[in-house]
């Protein structure tokens, strides 16, 4: 059933285009409503616009809070308008109906959001009138068009001008159902934001407000359907707030995974640093005064892996990087035994015209490397109020974010051996890429670049053994790095073998002492940090 719009109430607090649209409604001959500062900035660009207050018969009072809290308002958008009952009510008690209601909500998320936001601003800014009106006009959206974004103006106002003044019941229906997610995130982010304040972490129900930013192709696998959500308060420099250089519809729900995966240890190093991330894992990791040669080193670890991985830099790319980067193969892969090369993404701090030219036309996959560009890396924008998040069926389960870095000052060195200061740094990034691989985790470091990894198994021994097998050039010397304490000697035993020089872990074994003493026995360095990095 279509309804012609013969009344509208606007009252918006983001006058995007609402000056366009109120004069088209007037056009269509609409009686329009509105309060306060929208009402002033209509009648300004001309508008006929009949304020709440002739309406109603009451002022705006204390201080705006109560304006459109009233049954003529309310009774307007809720009447049912084929209900006997419902019209003789409205009839008797001289109540209009209102047929579309055009609201934004007062920027609550945005005021909070400013440093140094009083308690009192952000209370004032809790918006009551406005999505109680949006919330009536949605629940009788068979009658009632509720518009919420300056994006729907143009529909409407093109459906009414081709169905004489009214609005399809297909698009009553979608906004009523796009309003109450917006209502159910604004209240989302107002319990947020008190609940921080009173300093409750994990409060009695949490309700977490996300935007849809895209349509996946798919989600893991072809015959699951996927989308991605951005939480819209987030201003970290992360891999949601990334520009897509190109279409956003050809990135998939793996990619979007290993991207963030890759661009978060990335930008753990302040020195220019290359990561390669293959299913989640780094099977590449250097970091090098030269951001080129952190690049070669951090592919020359597992060019095999490598192959159709993601690269992060935590570097602006030019066009001699982008050559480097899409010359792998030739320059560095064909030598030690890869079959070929491509990247799915490359990620970075933002790329050069002319080395996004140099990508795209260099080599055919160049056509189809989706191009991720970020602001520049700043660690102190981290947001550390905000979840970690992992699902089980019928459930979440909600954590802090693992931040903890390289914590120099907690260091303890408990063998006889102590690390030199080359160790030491070997050991820093042995530990980082820990923290960001699959546990069971062993991570092998020399010269500031990971040469192998042990990833994701039941036990730690094992893990070892992967990350030996597979190390790109001979360990001896290297750091090892493990994501959790050693329960028994045998992992130190196993580096001794394959000549580690020192080794990073949590401690806090129940066996330290045999640990420790193993390592002694070998002559290894030993540096416990005194926290783990479990990664599920």
């Amino acid at each position: 059933m279509d309804v012609k719009i013969k009344t509208a109430l606007i009252s918006v607090s983001d006058k995007t285009g609402i000056i366009e649209l109120a004069k088209s409604l007037s056009a269509m001959g609409v009686k329009i409503i509105s309060t306060g500062g929208t009402a002033k900035a209509l009648a300004q660009a001309g508008v006929n616009v009949a304020g709440v207050e002739s309406v109603t018969g009451f002022p705006e009072m204390m201080d705006g809070r109560v304006k459109t809290l009233h049954p003529k308002i309310h009774g307007g958008l809720l009447g049912i308008r084929d209900n006997a009952e419902h019209q003789a009510a409205m009839k008797k008690h001289g109540i209009e109906p209102i047929d579309l209601v055009c609201i934004n909500l007062y920027p609550f998320e945005q005021t909070v959001a400013k440093p140094g936001c009083k308690f009192e601003d952000a209370i004032e800014n809790i918006d009551i009138g406005g999505p109680s009106m949006v919330r009536s006009a949605a629940k009788n959206h068979k009658y009632v068009t509720v518009v919420t974004n300056p994006s729907q103006y143009e529909k409407v106002i093109s459906e009414m001008k081709t169905n004489n003044g009214a609005v399809s019941e297909k698009t009553r229906s979608d906004f009523a159902r796009i309003a109450f997610g917006l209502t159910a995130s604004y209240d989302a982010a107002i319990s947020k934001y008190l609940n921080q304040q009173a300093g409750i972490r994990f409060p009695e129900r949490v309700s977490i407000s996300l935007a849809k930013t895209m349509e996946l192709r798919y989600g893991e696998n072809p015959h699951q359907k996927g989308a991605f959500y951005k939480l819209p308060a987030n201003d970290e420099v992360n891999v949601s707030s990334a520009k897509i250089m190109e279409d956003e519809t050809q990135i998939s729900f793996n990619n979007l995974l290993d991207v963030n995966a890759a661009f978060e240890l990335v930008k753990e190093f302040s020195e220019p640093a290359a990561v390669i991330v293959k299913h989640l894992n780094p099977c590449g990791c250097a970091i090098n005064n030269d951001i080129h040669k952190a690049y070669q080193k951090a592919y020359e670890t597992d060019v095999t892996s490598a192959f159709g991985g993601i690269i992060a830099l935590n570097r602006k790319v030019d066009k001699s990087l982008a050559k480097t980067v899409m010359e792998s193969y030739s320059l560095f892969g064909k030598a030690k035994g890869a079959a070929g090369f491509f990247a799915e993404v490359v990620i970075a701090p933002g790329f050069d015209d002319d080395a996004i030219e140099t990508i795209r036309t260099l080599k055919p996959w160049g056509k189809r490397v989706r191009l991720m560009s970020t602001a520049a890396i700043d660690r102190t924008r981290i947001d550390c109020g905000e979840f970690d998040v992992r699902c089980i069926v019928g459930g979440l389960l909600l954590q802090d974010r693992d931040l903890i870095g390289w914590e120099s000052a907690l260091l303890t060195y408990p063998t006889k051996v102590k690390p030199n200061k080359e160790q030491l740094e070997d050991l820093r990034i042995a530990w980082i890429c820990a923290k960001h691989v699959k546990s069971n985790t062993i991570t092998l470091v020399k010269d500031r670049r990971l040469i192998g990894v042990g990833a994701g198994q039941m036990n730690r021994v094992e893990s070892g053994f992967i990350a030996f097998k597979n190390a790109c050039e001979d360990p001896k010397g290297c750091a090892m790095g493990s994501d959790a304490f050693f329960p028994f000697p045998d992992n130190v035993d196993q580096a001794a073998k394959h000549g580690v020089g020192c080794i990073i872990q949590p401690g806090g074994s129940k066996k330290d002492d045999e640990v420790i003493a193993a390592a002694d026995k070998y002559g290894i360095a030993m540096v416990f940090t005194g926290k783990r990095h479990f990664k599920h």
